[in-house]
């Protein structure tokens, strides 16, 4: 996100509101939960109505979170722990869209957001555009910048210095392999992309299992991979909140989406939706030979039970497949962080909660040895016990030295636009059409570059390319 506070702007906003309110995100981190709403055993009932928790020091300022992370509970008690000076009222009010729709809804009433909500860093700008979240760069946020990579911090930066919310998990890209498929066909991870493409036909020319899925349901995740080419889908700053450049159909964004338009149409890669039940029955009866995923993908498929039985021992992780190993770029796939609303009572008071809320010791090692998410503080990720530890799922690599903190050290932001929950929509629907061999990459391309502009037109946007 590079976006500042518009004022002033013709965008037509109320339209722009029921528009991304009634199209959902397809592919929302799949890491993120839904956590408990049970209380702790000690402490006073907070003065705030419907609550998940009690006070360590009830005199204390109150201020309201929406939170749904697995470990919140637990998160939200340690901070209360800590802080005399502030307890946290917890509720989660739904994972993902389901918060959102609650978000969208408070926002346009002008009534019924909390002081602080969890939200996901490609949905910051939709939010910020209508003025919903605070600029905490003066709030305190300056002060933990150097806690984070460049690409953390710039996902939930904006022009001129401003900043809409406190990171604190990310999604750097990596591949997940089967060494059992891989050793069976005589392959080693693909350092690169075109290396990925000959070892999927090898495989399919051997009678082997599919080597990877496309699926049509992760649009975050195809943006992110055409973003690696060198694809810029949007630029956007709401300091010209007017304009916006819109670039979907570029050679490399078409390059990519033929690319596994291509291992689609040769069967070397399923088409199925992936978080689905039979997706995840693929993978734990050895359907697919890799998976390219986030960093939390580990914590995700334990939860969802693969890694057990058959598909236990099998499993390993190297770096995301370059397009060029002399210029190798790295990117990202999910992530969320704390927002500060425009209806918070206290906005300094919200703002000292967003930035310490999941960012002490306990809560945070809490977070990534339970596989809840992938910190994104270099507290955690410097940290010899993070750097040396021995995963469990695959089977004692270091995966977070050798892979995934090198990724999220490298990753440099992208720029999202107030337009991502559309977006996404039009692109699983395209998406959709090339796994029914119905458009080419090129043509899906193009038919997403087309719905984008005119619908951005039709908010009151002045459109580039």
């Amino acid at each position: 996100m590079k976006s500042t506070p518009m004022k002033g702007n013709t965008v037509k906003k109320k339209a722009l509101l029921a528009a991304l309110t009634a199209v959902a995100v397809a592919g929302l981190l799949a890491a993120c939960s839904t956590g408990g709403g049970s209380t702790t055993s000690s402490g006073t009932s907070p003065k705030l109505s419907n609550c998940s928790n009690k006070y360590v020091y009830p005199k204390a300022p109150e201020v309201s979170v929406w939170g749904w992370y697995p470990n919140m509970k637990l998160v939200v008690d340690n901070f209360n722990k800590l802080h005399k000076d502030v307890q946290i009222c917890w509720n989660n009010v739904g994972q993902g869209g389901d918060e959102y729709t609650k978000v969208q809804t408070a926002i346009t009433a002008k009534k019924g957001l909390p002081d602080v909500v969890m939200l996901e860093a490609d949905h910051l700008a939709t939010y910020e555009i209508q003025g919903a979240l605070v600029d905490i760069s003066k709030l305190g946020a300056d002060k933990v910048k150097s806690n984070f990579s460049a690409g953390a911090w710039n996902d939930v930066s904006g022009a001129g210095g401003s900043v809409y919310a406190a990171p604190v998990d990310g999604g750097p890209l990596a591949l997940i392999y089967r060494t059992d498929i891989f050793k069976k066909y005589g392959i080693t991870p693909p350092a690169t992309w075109d290396e990925y493409a000959a070892d999927a036909a090898k495989v399919k020319a051997a009678g082997g299992p599919l080597f990877g899925d496309f699926g049509a349901n992760v649009p975050a995740l195809t943006m992110a991979l055409q973003i690696q080419k060198g694809a810029n889908p949007f630029t956007y700053s709401s300091a010209d909140g007017k304009k916006i450049k819109i670039d979907l159909d570029d050679k490399t964004s078409q390059d990519v989406l033929n690319y596994w338009a291509g291992l689609v149409a040769n069967k070397e890669v399923g088409t199925s939706d992936q978080f689905t039940t039979d997706y995840i029955s693929g993978v734990v009866g050895g359907k697919y030979a890799t998976y390219v995923s986030a960093a939390w993908a580990p914590g995700y498929l334990t939860g969802a039970g693969v890694g057990k039985g058959a598909s236990s021992g099998v499993w390993a992780v190297a770096p995301l497949p370059q397009w060029d190993t002399s210029n190798p770029v790295q990117t990202n796939w999910g992530g969320s962080a704390f927002a500060v609303t425009n209806q918070a009572t206290d906005k300094k008071l919200a703002a000292e909660v967003a930035l310490g809320i999941y960012a002490d010791p306990a809560s945070l090692k809490d977070g990534w040895t339970n596989q809840i998410i992938f910190p994104l503080n270099q507290s955690i990720l410097k940290s010899d016990a993070f750097l040396s530890n021995q995963s469990a799922f695959f089977s004692g690599q270091t995966a977070n030295k050798d892979v995934y903190v090198p990724a999220e050290n490298a990753y440099k932001g992208i720029n999202y636009s107030p337009l991502t929950v559309y977006y996404y929509a039009q692109l699983q629907a395209e998406s959709t059409k090339i796994n029914q061999g119905k458009e080419t990459g090129s043509q899906a391309a193009a038919a997403v570059q087309a719905s984008l502009v005119k619908y951005a037109q039709g908010q009151g946007f002045t459109v580039t390319k």
